[in-house]
Parts: C-alpha cells; structure tokens; sequence
C-alpha cells in the first residue's frame, strides 16, 4: 500500500487553513488509503502557527514543523520533503491557487512509473505583470539554464522516494529545488491546468524575492553570465580596436584632430559601467562560493509537532 505525503509550506496563510484542509479533505484525503500532511511553518507573524495546531488536533495524520525563521518557500519545501516518510510526496500551496484533485491525477501518474509528476499551468487567471514575469522566467530558464523547463512553469508536483533521497545529497545554498528536480533528470510526467487567483490572504511572493529567484537560478544552473561578460569585454575590445585605428589613421592620412571631451567621456562611462557590470556578476559568485564554504543549513528547525513521536 503506497503512501503518499502532502508537503504544505506555510507563510502567512492564517485565514485560508482551515479552508485547505476541508478542501483536501473533501476532494483528496477521503480516496486515499495511506497518506499524512507535512505542514512547514516558514516564520509567519500571523496565526499560522496556531490555525495549524488546530487542524493537526483534528487529524492523526497531520505533522507540523516550525522553521525558527523565514527561510524561503523552497526551503521549507526542502524541511518538508527531508522530514516526511511517503513513498512518495507532493508540495501543496496553502493560497488555494492549485485545485486540490491534481494531487490525486499526480499520484496515479506516480503509479504508473513516472518518478517525477509535474503540474504545469497551462494558463493563469492572474494579472497582465504577473503573467508577464512568468512567461519571461520561464522563458529565460529554458533558453539559458534548464532546457527542461516547462513552457508554463510549475509550482506544484510530485516526487517518488527515491528523488527525495537525490535531494538529501544535494548541499546547495540559494538555489531551486524546482531546477534541483529537473536537474537531475528523472522519468517525468506533466499534467496541466489552469491556476486560479488568489482569493483569500495577500501574496508574500515580493519584487525583491522574484528577482532573488531568477538570479540564483541563472547562478546556479547555467554558465550564460560568465559568458555574457566575457562576450560584452570581447565585443568593447573590438569596437576599442576599430575606433583607435581609425583615430589613428585619420591623423596621419588627414590631419583629423582627436575628438574632444564628449567622446572621451562616452568611452569612460562604457568601460565604467562594463567594469562595473562585471564585478557584480564576478560578485553573485564569489558570494555564493562563500555562503557554500560557511556550510550553514539551508533551514532551522524550531519544533516538531508530531503525534508519532509524541506517543513514543
């Protein structure tokens, strides 16, 4: 009998809980035999924490994990993913966005041998900005990083054990578990649907942690920035070349005084700026080799809420 986890990371969703949990219940957790419910705690300042008390109160099958702070939602995926016993486990959002019944299309896909289910939005009921950042995400991912990535992304999937344990060997700081996943290159299954808007809460996803996202990603899983640099410092050395030769040329054959200050300070704010532009990039690495070399966990763990072990 195969038992399958449902990992929720929690992140100021107090008033959307109880409604998850009657919708999984209702449309997922009365068809299956064997199942329990991971929810982590990524630091809410809210009542999460308490809600959260309340449902695993109300359900055997519920454990619940407090992370000491937030740490990201992929990390608390991750606390979730490592701390959970399935044989296989799939991430829930707590914002109502993803209908609960893909986890039931998921878990029979997982069935029938696929290591890796995903859910991928074939359309989003969201926003024109929203939409947008997606789509160029997305894009960016597959064209420059994982060419695996799926045209509409995903945020909800499906794992089997043994991906689980790939995970637990992977030692990376700011990275993406969803890139970790297709990374390693398991039988993959797709299934589409179209995400709702969020009705309930206030998104937390902020400017500041997309844009966070997209740099470790391209950080983490493609060598284009090294070779962007390198390919912006060999086109400015040609240009530098052409431009000195024909200064050059000009003066010998022609007279031609050398330009003035205009052209001499367009050519310092380019090479300024491309200076500049490559030691932030140089920077995003070494930043990350240092964080690596700290060896600091990717999470805390606060406390564990779990009837297993309570009845030990």
């Amino acid at each position: 009998m195969a038992k399958l986890s449902i990992i929720i990371p929690v992140y100021y969703n107090e008033p959307n809980m109880k409604i998850l949990y009657k919708d999984l219940q209702e449309k997922v957790l009365c068809k299956l035999q064997e199942y329990e419910i991971v929810m982590v705690d990524d630091g809410s300042g809210d009542g999460s924490w308490e809600e959260m008390k309340k449902l695993y109160e109300m359900d055997n099958n519920i454990k619940l994990i407090k992370l000491s702070r937030n740490f990201g939602s992929h990390a608390a995926m991750l606390a979730g993913y490592l701390n959970c016993t399935g044989d296989c486990s799939v991430v829930k959002a707590a914002d109502l966005q993803e209908p609960s019944e893909l986890i039931l299309d998921m878990f029979e896909s997982w069935k029938k041998g696929n290591r890796v289910v995903l859910a991928v939005r074939s359309d989003r009921e969201e926003g024109f900005f929203q939409k947008m950042f997606s789509n160029i995400y997305y894009w960016t991912i597959r064209k420059f990083a994982v060419r695996t990535m799926p045209k509409g992304g995903f945020d909800c999937f499906l794992i089997d054990r043994k991906v689980i344990e790939v995970l637990r060997l992977f030692d990376e700081k700011n990275s993406a578990i969803t890139l970790q996943i297709l990374w390693a290159g398991f039988k993959t299954d797709k299934i589409y649907y179209v995400r709702k808007a969020r009705e309930i809460g206030k998104s937390r996803w902020t400017l500041a942690k997309k844009i966070k996202l997209v740099i470790d990603s391209m950080m983490g899983f493609s060598y284009f920035p090294i070779k962007f640099i390198s390919g912006v410092g060999v086109a400015i050395f040609i240009g530098t070349c052409i431009y000195a030769t024909y200064l050059l040329i000009s003066s010998l054959l022609f007279g031609i005084s050398v330009p003035g200050f205009a052209t001499l300070a367009i050519l310092i704010l380019i090479a300024f700026g491309t200076i500049m532009l490559t030691l932030g990039i140089l920077g995003e690495y070494i930043w990350r080799g240092f964080d690596a070399a700290r060896n600091r966990p990717p999470y805390i763990i606060d406390e564990v809420v779990d009837k297993k072990i309570d009845n030990k």
